[in-house]
């Protein structure tokens, strides 16, 4: 049982959660993942089992590619369309030609300051759990690289996007930082992990097929 499982993740559940649906189904004690995924997001997560989790360093180091949809003209306080609502502009003037040419300037090595709603560490608490009690601290900075940033399509206040980066970047915050740029401000609405390293979407399982999965390679086994 020394596996590399790739989860197509639902939205609406935490990376922890999927590693304790496998733990579960597959009766196994030692199952970690590669690379967090916001409950909101869905998309690849590579789930690994047993001795398999000696890799999780070497496999969580991988590039991440995602399909992302960003919405032009408020902000929030977590980045994303989950949280509240902490600024607003107008869009009246944000045209396509500036949308690309703002977007085409976070191609590249970078800083990122990680979102205070995120799972990272200061003085031993998770940041997120201080955002609940309202506590904002100062995050360090960290070097991201986005190696690929494709705009897909542009509907009206809407923007579709495919973005390929190194480990540790938030695309949320990603998000913020660009609308900040383009002056209208501006939130993720919805994220897809669509590559994790070599593994792809494509090949990825859904979490209620695992089982059958492993009962069919025993058979044949």
């Amino acid at each position: 049982m020394d596996r590399i499982l790739v989860i197509d993740k639902p939205s609406g559940m935490t990376s922890h959660d999927i590693v304790d649906v496998v733990r579960k189904k597959l009766n196994i004690r030692k199952v970690g993942h590669c690379g967090t995924l916001d409950p909101m997001a869905t998309g690849v997560l590579v789930i690994l089992t047993n001795k398999a989790t000696k890799r999780q360093a070497e496999l969580s180091s991988d590039e991440k590619e995602y399909l992302c949809t960003m919405e032009l003209g408020s902000a929030t306080d977590s980045h994303d369309s989950t949280g509240n609502i902490v600024d607003q502009a107008s869009t009246k003037y944000i045209n396509k030609a500036l949308i690309e040419h703002t977007l085409d300037s976070f191609k590249g090595k970078q800083k990122q300051v990680p979102p205070m709603v995120s799972a990272k560490h200061y003085k031993g608490k998770r940041l997120y759990k201080l955002a609940r009690e309202g506590i904002v601290v100062d995050r360090e900075p960290v070097d991201i690289e986005i190696r690929e940033l494709e705009i897909l399509k542009i509907n009206q206040d809407e923007v579709i996007f495919r973005v390929v980066c190194s480990k540790g970047t938030y695309i949320r915050t990603l998000c913020d930082d660009m609308g900040k740029k383009l002056g209208c401000f501006a939130h993720m609405n919805a994220l897809r992990r669509t590559r994790s390293g070599s593994f792809l979407i494509d090949d990825a399982l859904k979490l209620e097929d695992i089982e059958s999965l492993i009962e069919d390679e025993d058979n044949k086994a």
